[in-house]
């Protein structure tokens, strides 16, 4: 007799839910941009940060050492989720889906020097998270890195880099065949950086301007956000007077096949509304809104 309590080796994982609501148009898409890099939009825009820099400043007089606008665009992005969680679905095996969790990609570079390792995280959110849960969670996962310790994806690169070169070329090729059929086993699923909700890039952090970065073919992220160096501006006010102000720049690459354009720029707009008012950002939501079956 079978052992009922046996887990398959490979079963049909369930990082989300398949949508079977979508009109035909949207779901015709997939077939027909195959590839994320097939379906990317580009995305450029700038936010004024004047009152986000005060938030942070006192939110580090609290004592959230280094709290700063990666926490603030992660925090914002999943308070937009919350509430329009159609830019959290991906696209797999040419079908649309809606993801149980929000997690958040991030590539980490051990020390700052050329020729210093790089690393990715993965970090688990749930869309009541407020600011201070995002700081905590990112903090951790980051001074883990900083601390000398290897992630889950630096240990299985590790491990696939010691495969012969043809091997390797058909292991990956096996692995896109199963991601498409949503059987990639759970502990590849947790250590890829390329299945998640949203990746991220602090590249201000860099001194340079943001980038607009490519989505990648192999997983299902469907969002690449890039943000750049502060800068000023001297604008005119109502008044007619010269006002100085601080922006910083950021890019986003999506995925267009998940959602629509209208869709789109109303998540980006609320993006940056929270950004322009941060003191929404220490409560959690009123309500979670579902998305569509």
């Amino acid at each position: 007799m079978p052992d009922k309590n046996k887990t398959p080796k490979f079963k049909k994982n369930k990082p989300g839910r398949r949508i079977r609501t979508m009109n035909a148009y949207t779901g015709f898409t997939p077939f027909i941009m195959k590839t994320r890099g097939d379906a990317s939009n580009y995305f450029k825009d700038s936010v004024e940060i004047r009152a986000a820099e005060k938030y942070l400043r006192e939110k580090r007089a609290q004592g959230y050492k280094g709290a700063g606008m990666l926490h603030m665009f992660i925090a914002a992005y999943i308070r937009v989720i919350s509430q329009k969680p159609a830019l959290n679905r991906y696209i797999t095996g040419q079908r649309a889906y809606a993801r149980k969790n929000i997690e958040v990609v991030m590539s980490v570079k051990k020390a700052m020097a050329e020729d210093a390792g790089d690393t990715s995280i993965k970090v688990i959110f749930d869309p009541r998270d407020t600011f201070v849960d995002v700081y905590k969670k990112m903090n951790d996962a980051i001074e883990h890195v900083k601390a000398g310790n290897e992630t889950a994806t630096g240990d299985t690169a590790d491990v696939l880099m010691k495969i012969p070169r043809l091997l390797l070329k058909t292991a990956v090729w096996f692995l896109n065949v199963l991601d498409y059929f949503n059987m990639l086993p759970q502990k590849l699923l947790d250590a890829s950086p390329f299945h998640g909700s949203m990746i991220i890039s602090d590249i201000g952090s860099l001194g340079i301007p943001p980038i607009y970065h490519h989505l990648y073919n192999f997983g299902n992220l469907p969002i690449f956000i890039s943000f750049g160096i502060k800068r000023r501006a001297w604008e005119l006010n109502s008044k007619g007077e010269i006002e100085e102000k601080r922006y910083v720049d950021f890019t986003i690459v999506t995925d267009e096949r998940i959602l629509d354009g209208y869709g789109y720029a109303q998540g980006f707009k609320m993006m940056k509304n929270l950004i322009l008012h941060p003191e929404q950002l220490d409560v959690p939501p009123e309500k979670v809104v579902e998305d569509i079956p």
